[in-house]
């Protein structure tokens, strides 16, 4: 059994793909995590590659339940909130924040995939199979952490429709008749109702008012190589995560901003471009910057956060 797998990453599109081959599912906002199941031993491994086993030992503990010799599961993390729907917020504080030592007991896992299983490499069957192997192992243990991401069985079209009137991220798009391949390699595709992405926190806009004494981040895209200025977020923090949040701002200030910033006011803040949040926004403006943004928390750097990109 390989001791990782690069996992497969879903392209974005603005609208969903049509064709009896493609397989719809809700998109979760949560962390990607890899379980790996070896005899009596499980880790789980995120992203970037790190093992966050103790951190969810609820999900390691049911892991195990399953009774299986050894096994790859893949699948996404999350926390949900009293409507059922993930809530990212909530999963960065049940583990404390970003860079934090707690653990989410209360987190689920919904599999979506599976790798490898009793010692064989699944790597290379089709999507429709590997997902009857998954359905039938976690029929064993169906009241537990762990539970099947389930295909929605709709157009892609209505399907979306539905999500967003619901208020959930997305979702994704799956070929049935693709093996696995680790990557971007359009095999999975992602459409949005609402665009999130993650921009580094170059600065920001004191307030004496607000929580954590932060008015707006300042944030910034990659651009040709370089970091560009797209904006500011004042809206979506809570008490906690503004006061969290100024503390990991308050061990990182510089002088000087770490890119161009004509007009800059006087009163802004610098810091490095060490931090990584997690946007939601509602478009851009024809000068390139976020509309109607919302601060929703900070990546793990464990979680292998990627700076988003603008063409």
């Amino acid at each position: 059994m390989p001791e990782r797998v690069e996992p497969c990453l879903a392209q974005l599109q603005s609208k969903p793909p049509v064709g009896d081959d493609w397989a719809f599912e809700v998109k979760w906002d949560g962390y990607r995590l890899a379980v790996h199941i070896a005899g009596k031993r499980v880790r789980i491994i995120t992203r970037g590659g790190h093992d966050w086993t103790n951190r969810f030992p609820t999900i390691a503990h049911d892991a195990l339940e399953l009774g299986l010799d050894s096994a790859i599961l893949d699948g996404e993390a999350v926390v949900l909130d009293e409507r059922g729907a993930a809530d990212f917020g909530a999963l960065q504080k049940a583990l404390g924040g970003r860079g934090g030592k707690r653990f989410a007991s209360e987190a689920r896992l919904y599999a979506f995939d599976l790798l490898y299983l009793n010692g064989h490499d699944l790597r290379e069957r089709p999507l429709s199979e590997r997902r009857e192997m998954l359905a039938d192992v976690l029929a064993v243990q169906r009241h537990g952490s762990i539970g099947l991401s389930e295909e929605v069985n709709a157009d892609g079209a209505p399907f979306l429709k539905l999500a967003c009137e619901l208020d959930l991220e997305g979702i994704i798009a799956k070929r049935r008749s693709a093996p696995y391949r680790s990557g971007r390699g359009g095999e999975w595709v992602k459409i949005k109702c609402i665009q999130t992405e993650s921009f580094a926190i170059i600065g920001y806009e004191p307030s004496p008012i607000a929580l954590g004494g932060i008015g707006r981040l300042l944030l910034a895209a990659h651009k040709g190589g370089e970091l560009v200025y797209v904006g500011g977020v004042g809206t979506g923090f809570t008490h906690a995560s503004g006061m969290a949040l100024r503390k990991q701002i308050d061990n990182r200030t510089i002088d000087k901003p770490a890119l161009t910033m004509p007009g800059r006011k006087r009163t802004y803040r610098w810091i490095k471009p060490e931090l990584i949040a997690e946007i939601a926004f509602r478009g851009w403006t024809e000068d390139g910057k976020l509309r109607h943004a919302s601060y929703k928390g900070l990546r793990d750097e464990a979680d292998q956060a990627v700076v988003f990109e603008m063409i």
